[in-house]
Protein backbone atom coordinates (compact mmCIF):
# COMPACT_ATOMS: atom_id res chain seq x y z
CA UNK A 1 0.00 0.00 0.00
CA UNK A 2 2.45 2.65 0.67
CA UNK A 3 4.74 1.74 -2.59
CA UNK A 4 1.59 2.39 -4.50
CA UNK A 5 1.25 5.43 -2.81
CA UNK A 6 4.58 6.49 -3.04
CA UNK A 7 4.56 5.63 -6.60
CA UNK A 8 1.52 7.92 -6.82
CA UNK A 9 2.98 10.69 -5.93
CA UNK A 10 6.19 10.57 -7.37
CA UNK A 11 3.87 10.20 -11.03
CA UNK A 12 0.96 13.03 -9.76
CA UNK A 13 1.92 15.01 -6.93
CA UNK A 14 5.42 16.27 -7.87
CA UNK A 15 4.30 17.82 -11.15
CA UNK A 16 2.76 20.95 -10.49
CA UNK A 17 0.78 20.77 -14.09
CA UNK A 18 -0.92 17.18 -13.42
CA UNK A 19 -4.51 16.92 -11.52
CA UNK A 20 -2.18 17.82 -8.13
CA UNK A 21 -2.02 21.45 -9.12
CA UNK A 22 -3.16 24.40 -7.19
CA UNK A 23 -6.84 23.27 -7.95
CA UNK A 24 -6.47 20.08 -6.21
CA UNK A 25 -8.94 19.95 -2.75
CA UNK A 26 -6.15 18.20 -0.71
CA UNK A 27 -3.63 20.99 -1.41
CA UNK A 28 -6.56 23.40 -0.43
CA UNK A 29 -8.94 21.83 1.88
CA UNK A 30 -8.10 22.69 5.63
CA UNK A 31 -7.89 20.31 8.32
CA UNK A 32 -8.08 20.95 12.12
CA UNK A 33 -4.79 21.45 13.18
CA UNK A 34 -3.01 19.20 16.01
CA UNK A 35 0.19 18.34 17.87
CA UNK A 36 2.80 16.40 17.33
CA UNK A 37 5.28 17.19 19.85
CA UNK A 38 5.34 19.43 23.10
CA UNK A 39 6.36 21.91 21.18
CA UNK A 40 5.49 21.40 17.44
CA UNK A 41 2.01 21.06 15.41
CA UNK A 42 0.82 20.64 11.81
CA UNK A 43 -0.68 23.63 10.48
CA UNK A 44 -1.28 22.77 7.22
CA UNK A 45 -3.99 21.56 4.43
CA UNK A 46 -4.89 17.89 3.83
CA UNK A 47 -1.99 17.35 1.90
CA UNK A 48 0.57 20.51 2.06
CA UNK A 49 1.83 20.52 5.58
CA UNK A 50 3.10 23.04 7.20
CA UNK A 51 4.68 22.99 10.61
CA UNK A 52 4.78 25.48 13.72
CA UNK A 53 7.93 25.29 15.93
CA UNK A 54 6.14 26.92 19.34
CA UNK A 55 9.04 28.27 21.90
CA UNK A 56 9.05 30.82 25.27
CA UNK A 57 10.75 33.73 22.20
CA UNK A 58 8.29 33.28 19.40
CA UNK A 59 7.51 30.78 17.41
CA UNK A 60 9.23 29.01 13.73
CA UNK A 61 7.06 28.12 10.71
CA UNK A 62 7.96 25.80 8.19
CA UNK A 63 6.11 25.96 4.68
CA UNK A 64 4.51 28.51 3.65
CA UNK A 65 2.84 27.01 0.84
CA UNK A 66 0.80 28.10 -2.33
CA UNK A 67 0.18 31.69 -2.57
CA UNK A 68 -3.36 31.19 -1.14
CA UNK A 69 -2.40 29.10 2.11
CA UNK A 70 -1.26 31.90 4.38
CA UNK A 71 -5.10 32.45 5.42
CA UNK A 72 -5.64 28.79 6.20
CA UNK A 73 -2.15 28.10 7.74
CA UNK A 74 -3.07 31.87 9.95
CA UNK A 75 -6.80 30.38 11.34
CA UNK A 76 -4.76 26.69 11.90
CA UNK A 77 -2.24 28.72 13.91
CA UNK A 78 -5.20 31.18 15.93
CA UNK A 79 -6.75 27.90 16.54
CA UNK A 80 -4.80 26.72 18.18
CA UNK A 81 -4.02 29.35 20.42
CA UNK A 82 -1.01 31.24 19.24
CA UNK A 83 -0.48 34.61 17.69
CA UNK A 84 0.33 34.73 14.22
CA UNK A 85 2.55 37.74 14.49
CA UNK A 86 4.58 35.76 16.99
CA UNK A 87 6.06 33.84 14.17
CA UNK A 88 9.50 34.82 14.25
CA UNK A 89 11.75 32.44 11.49
CA UNK A 90 10.20 30.74 7.89
CA UNK A 91 11.52 28.48 6.85
CA UNK A 92 10.96 25.97 4.00
CA UNK A 93 11.33 22.32 2.49
CA UNK A 94 11.95 23.37 -1.19
CA UNK A 95 11.34 25.98 -3.42
CA UNK A 96 8.39 25.09 -5.70
CA UNK A 97 5.59 27.04 -5.22
CA UNK A 98 3.36 24.42 -3.49
CA UNK A 99 5.61 25.10 -0.14
CA UNK A 100 6.71 28.62 -0.52
CA UNK A 101 4.44 30.46 -2.49
CA UNK A 102 2.92 31.77 0.24
CA UNK A 103 6.25 32.88 1.90
CA UNK A 104 6.24 36.47 0.62
CA UNK A 105 3.21 37.30 2.27
CA UNK A 106 4.21 35.54 5.38
CA UNK A 107 6.98 37.52 5.81
CA UNK A 108 4.86 40.57 4.71
CA UNK A 109 2.42 39.69 8.04
CA UNK A 110 4.81 38.76 10.65
CA UNK A 111 7.98 39.99 9.48
CA UNK A 112 9.78 36.61 10.21
CA UNK A 113 13.42 36.14 9.35
CA UNK A 114 13.09 34.16 5.72
CA UNK A 115 15.89 31.62 5.84
CA UNK A 116 16.60 29.08 3.29
CA UNK A 117 19.14 26.25 2.16
CA UNK A 118 21.62 27.91 -0.36
CA UNK A 119 21.01 26.30 -3.83
CA UNK A 120 17.22 27.40 -3.14
CA UNK A 121 18.13 31.24 -2.45
CA UNK A 122 18.04 32.46 -5.86
CA UNK A 123 15.13 30.67 -6.86
CA UNK A 124 13.25 32.17 -3.80
CA UNK A 125 14.48 35.45 -4.75
CA UNK A 126 13.26 35.48 -8.50
CA UNK A 127 10.24 33.69 -8.02
CA UNK A 128 11.06 30.68 -9.58
CA UNK A 129 12.79 32.64 -12.33
CA UNK A 130 15.98 30.95 -11.78
CA UNK A 131 14.88 27.15 -10.85
CA UNK A 132 16.74 24.32 -13.07
CA UNK A 133 13.68 23.34 -14.81
CA UNK A 134 12.82 27.25 -15.79
CA UNK A 135 10.72 28.09 -18.00
CA UNK A 136 9.03 24.52 -18.03
CA UNK A 137 5.82 25.42 -17.70
CA UNK A 138 5.89 22.38 -14.49
CA UNK A 139 7.58 25.66 -12.70
CA UNK A 140 4.88 27.85 -11.71
CA UNK A 141 6.22 31.44 -10.58
CA UNK A 142 5.81 33.44 -7.20
CA UNK A 143 6.02 36.24 -5.48
CA UNK A 144 9.42 36.84 -4.48
CA UNK A 145 10.71 36.99 -1.52
CA UNK A 146 13.94 38.64 0.36
CA UNK A 147 16.30 35.62 2.17
CA UNK A 148 18.00 37.17 5.60
CA UNK A 149 19.62 34.06 6.05
CA UNK A 150 21.45 31.71 3.96
CA UNK A 151 21.81 27.90 5.24
CA UNK A 152 24.36 25.54 4.66
CA UNK A 153 24.15 21.67 5.29
CA UNK A 154 24.24 20.84 8.52
CA UNK A 155 23.18 24.37 10.28
CA UNK A 156 20.88 25.12 13.24
CA UNK A 157 18.04 27.06 13.31
CA UNK A 158 17.60 27.77 17.21
CA UNK A 159 15.14 30.19 19.24
CA UNK A 160 14.24 29.84 22.17
CA UNK A 161 15.56 27.29 23.56
CA UNK A 162 14.54 25.04 20.68
CA UNK A 163 16.97 23.86 18.11
CA UNK A 164 16.22 22.37 14.18
CA UNK A 165 18.96 20.81 12.01
CA UNK A 166 19.05 21.89 7.70
CA UNK A 167 20.24 18.72 6.17
CA UNK A 168 20.58 19.74 2.53
CA UNK A 169 18.60 16.72 0.57
CA UNK A 170 18.91 18.18 -2.65
CA UNK A 171 18.03 16.32 -6.20
CA UNK A 172 14.35 17.49 -6.07
CA UNK A 173 15.63 21.54 -5.89
CA UNK A 174 19.06 22.30 -5.58
CA UNK A 175 18.22 23.39 -1.87
CA UNK A 176 15.28 20.95 -1.04
CA UNK A 177 16.03 20.32 2.99
CA UNK A 178 15.23 17.63 5.21
CA UNK A 179 14.45 19.09 8.98
CA UNK A 180 15.15 17.54 12.11
CA UNK A 181 14.68 18.15 15.76
CA UNK A 182 13.99 16.22 19.46
CA UNK A 183 11.06 17.10 21.62
CA UNK A 184 9.12 15.05 24.18
CA UNK A 185 5.60 13.63 22.86
CA UNK A 186 2.69 14.20 24.70
CA UNK A 187 2.16 11.11 26.95
CA UNK A 188 5.29 9.59 26.54
CA UNK A 189 6.95 9.29 30.12
CA UNK A 190 9.12 12.86 30.73
CA UNK A 191 12.32 12.92 29.97
CA UNK A 192 11.85 10.50 27.05
CA UNK A 193 13.25 12.72 23.48
CA UNK A 194 11.99 11.61 20.19
CA UNK A 195 14.07 11.85 16.33
CA UNK A 196 11.82 13.59 14.74
CA UNK A 197 12.28 13.86 10.69
CA UNK A 198 10.20 16.37 8.51
CA UNK A 199 11.17 15.23 4.97
CA UNK A 200 11.67 17.94 2.32
CA UNK A 201 11.42 16.23 -0.80
CA UNK A 202 12.90 12.85 -2.97
CA UNK A 203 10.51 12.92 -6.15
CA UNK A 204 11.52 13.86 -9.85
CA UNK A 205 9.34 13.74 -13.09
CA UNK A 206 10.19 13.19 -16.88
CA UNK A 207 11.64 16.39 -17.42
CA UNK A 208 14.84 15.74 -14.65
CA UNK A 209 17.53 14.59 -16.75
CA UNK A 210 20.47 12.70 -14.90
CA UNK A 211 22.17 11.92 -18.61
CA UNK A 212 23.27 14.09 -21.07
CA UNK A 213 22.04 13.15 -24.58
CA UNK A 214 22.54 14.93 -27.81
CA UNK A 215 18.95 16.72 -27.64
CA UNK A 216 19.61 17.68 -24.10
CA UNK A 217 22.36 18.03 -21.06
CA UNK A 218 21.75 17.02 -17.20
CA UNK A 219 19.48 19.24 -15.95
CA UNK A 220 22.27 20.83 -13.54
CA UNK A 221 25.60 19.28 -13.07
CA UNK A 222 25.80 16.93 -10.27
CA UNK A 223 22.39 16.17 -9.68
CA UNK A 224 23.09 12.57 -9.31
CA UNK A 225 25.09 13.04 -7.36
CA UNK A 226 23.18 15.08 -4.95
CA UNK A 227 19.84 12.30 -5.24
CA UNK A 228 22.88 9.70 -3.95
CA UNK A 229 23.88 11.99 -1.08
CA UNK A 230 20.28 12.83 -0.21
CA UNK A 231 19.61 9.08 0.08
CA UNK A 232 22.44 7.89 2.17
CA UNK A 233 21.68 11.04 4.16
CA UNK A 234 17.99 10.39 4.70
CA UNK A 235 18.70 6.36 5.73
CA UNK A 236 21.69 7.50 8.34
CA UNK A 237 19.16 9.80 9.66
CA UNK A 238 17.44 8.74 13.34
CA UNK A 239 14.07 8.71 12.74
CA UNK A 240 11.17 8.28 15.32
CA UNK A 241 8.33 10.38 14.62
CA UNK A 242 8.38 10.58 10.42
CA UNK A 243 6.54 13.73 8.86
CA UNK A 244 7.03 15.08 5.33
CA UNK A 245 6.18 18.08 3.42
CA UNK A 246 3.61 16.33 2.39
CA UNK A 247 1.16 14.41 4.12
CA UNK A 248 0.79 12.13 1.70
CA UNK A 249 4.62 11.07 2.41
CA UNK A 250 3.95 9.71 5.78
CA UNK A 251 0.70 8.95 5.26
CA UNK A 252 -0.79 11.64 7.54
CA UNK A 253 -4.73 11.38 6.49
CA UNK A 254 -4.85 7.75 7.77
CA UNK A 255 -2.60 7.81 10.33
CA UNK A 256 -5.33 10.73 11.78
CA UNK A 257 -8.19 8.18 12.32
CA UNK A 258 -6.27 6.81 14.73
CA UNK A 259 -4.89 9.89 16.91
CA UNK A 260 -8.47 10.33 18.57
CA UNK A 261 -7.42 6.90 20.38
CA UNK A 262 -3.41 6.92 20.07
CA UNK A 263 -2.57 10.63 20.34
CA UNK A 264 1.03 12.20 18.73
CA UNK A 265 2.04 8.66 19.35
CA UNK A 266 0.63 7.38 15.78
CA UNK A 267 3.51 9.57 14.26
CA UNK A 268 5.78 7.14 15.84
CA UNK A 269 6.90 5.20 12.27
CA UNK A 270 10.54 4.41 11.92
CA UNK A 271 9.80 1.28 9.80
CA UNK A 272 7.22 3.09 7.52
CA UNK A 273 10.66 6.25 7.04
CA UNK A 274 12.77 3.27 5.95
CA UNK A 275 10.42 2.19 3.74
CA UNK A 276 9.66 5.15 2.23
CA UNK A 277 13.01 6.24 1.63
CA UNK A 278 14.08 2.82 0.08
CA UNK A 279 11.36 3.38 -2.11
CA UNK A 280 12.34 6.29 -3.04
CA UNK A 281 15.83 5.68 -3.85
CA UNK A 282 14.84 2.52 -5.90
CA UNK A 283 12.57 4.76 -8.15
CA UNK A 284 15.39 7.22 -8.61
CA UNK A 285 17.95 4.28 -9.62
CA UNK A 286 15.44 2.80 -12.22
CA UNK A 287 15.09 6.02 -13.96
CA UNK A 288 18.82 6.45 -13.78
CA UNK A 289 19.33 3.35 -15.15
CA UNK A 290 16.70 4.14 -18.13
CA UNK A 291 18.29 7.07 -19.04
CA UNK A 292 21.98 5.86 -19.21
Amino acid sequence: MRTALFCLLLLISFNPQSVFAETNPAWTTPITPFRIADNLYYVGSEDLASYLVVTPKGNILINANLASSPPQIRASVEKLGFHWSDTRILLNSQAHYDHVGGAAEVVHETHAKNMVMDGDVSVIETGARTDFLSPSPNIVRYGPVHVDRVLHDGDTVSLGGVTLIAHKTAGHTRGCTTWTMRSHLPGEPAGTMRNIVIVGGVGFWSEYHFVATSAHPVSYPGIVQDFQHTFSELRALPCDVFLGAHGGYFDMLTKLKRYPQTGPRVFLDPAGYKEFVADAQETFRKALNKQE
